[in-house]
């Protein structure tokens, strides 16, 4: 079997995102337990936006190629893969190097696409409807009739997040900018708008607390996140936006955030405050990815009944991943951003 050409995004270090490189380069035929994906489409999560900072908390040191998640076809299999894998669509959690057109990826990394599910709808719901899933279902265990707050509604998590709440019976508040108010109400949440006093509001709509606060901005704001949850709610903390254009030490709002949750969950208050990871687990990776394939397998199935719906911002060919970042950081946007690698490159 021949070595195959790929072409990628190249991150060079702490640069705009117009400063992104095209590179091509060959990559060598599927060795054992590996397959080679054909990408069809990837897409732009708030990762590769701290990621271009230097901001992330474990990216790995510059150059490297982004993109931490991807839908595909399997074009090749090594040794000890079922070779009925070829020509299947799959979804993939990667971290880094996704903005790329052909990829190498372990076999039992891969989770099942259902048929007659649209790829670049699929990549909507990978990273954003595991985090989303796992956070609801699994670190919050929220109830149908209770009521929770979503910060970033609009956005890629955030829209999915409270699609699933809603699903399940739950009712959402959910935080935007004004203009994003109609979109949210859309989705089904109570918008409010995140300039605005949003603890008064949610006050107003939920004067006992809410059950879950879901926060991925950080800073000083988790206060009131916490503050505003009912007895037995859950905190769950999953990003340090507000920090991302901090200087210094990129892991130091994390580690700052990981000291104020841990001191809330000392206080006699009966609250829960937690920290979403969702590589939590990955050190053993055969159990992590049977989790990863239950819980995207779920939100898949929602996502082939018609129950919930992708939210794309825009779509860009692989070569103008610039302005698909560029987009993404415009804060204008509902749902994700999605890249499209050209079928042949």
């Amino acid at each position: 079997m021949s070595n195959t050409m790929t072409t990628e995004i190249v991150l060079p270090g702490k640069v705009e995102p117009h400063q992104l490189e095209i590179a091509r380069r060959e990559l060598p035929p599927p060795g054992p337990g590996q397959t080679l994906i054909r990408v069809e489409a990837t897409g732009v999560s708030f990762a590769e936006q701290q990621m271009r900072r230097g901001k992330y908390f474990d990216q790995p040191p510059f150059p490297f190629v982004p993109g931490y998640d991807l839908v595909g076809t399997v074009t090749a299999v090594g040794r000890d893969v079922d070779p009925e894998l070829i020509g299947r669509r799959v979804a993939a959690l990667t971290k880094t190097g996704a903005w790329t057109s052909r990829i190498l990826l372990p076999a039992n990394a891969l989770v099942p696409v259902p048929a007659g599910v649209d790829p670049a709808a699929a990549e909507t719901f990978v990273v954003n409807g595991v985090t989303a899933w796992q956070m609801l279902h699994g670190t919050a265990k929220v109830r149908a009739g209770q009521t929770i707050l979503v910060h970033g509604a609009n956005g890629g998590v955030g829209s999915t997040l409270v699609q699933l709440a809603r699903i399940a019976g739950v009712r959402v508040i959910g935080t935007a900018s004004a203009r994003n108010a109609e979109a949210v109400a859309a989705l089904g949440a109570i918008p409010v708008d995140y300039r605005g006093d949003v603890a008064r509001r949610v006050r107003e709509i939920a004067p006992d607390g809410v059950a879950a606060v879901f926060d991925h901005i950080g800073g000083p704001g988790i206060v009131d996140s916490f503050r505003l949850l009912a007895p037995g709610g859950t905190l769950v903390a999953y990003g340090s936006a507000a920090t991302k254009d901090d200087e210094g030490d990129s892991r130091l709002p994390v580690l700052k955030l990981f000291a104020r949750l841990l001191y809330w969950n000392l206080l006699p208050n009966k609250r829960n405050a937690h920290f979403y990871n969702i590589w939590a687990g990955a050190r053993r990776p055969a159990r992590f990815h049977a989790r990863l394939a239950r819980d995207l397998g779920s939100v898949f199935v929602l996502a082939a009944k018609g129950e919930l719906k992708a939210h794309i911002a825009g779509r860009f060919p692989l070569h103008e991943a610039a302005r698909a970042l560029e987009l993404a950081e415009s804060h204008t946007v509902t749902g994700k951003v999605v890249i499209l690698p050209a079928a042949a490159d």
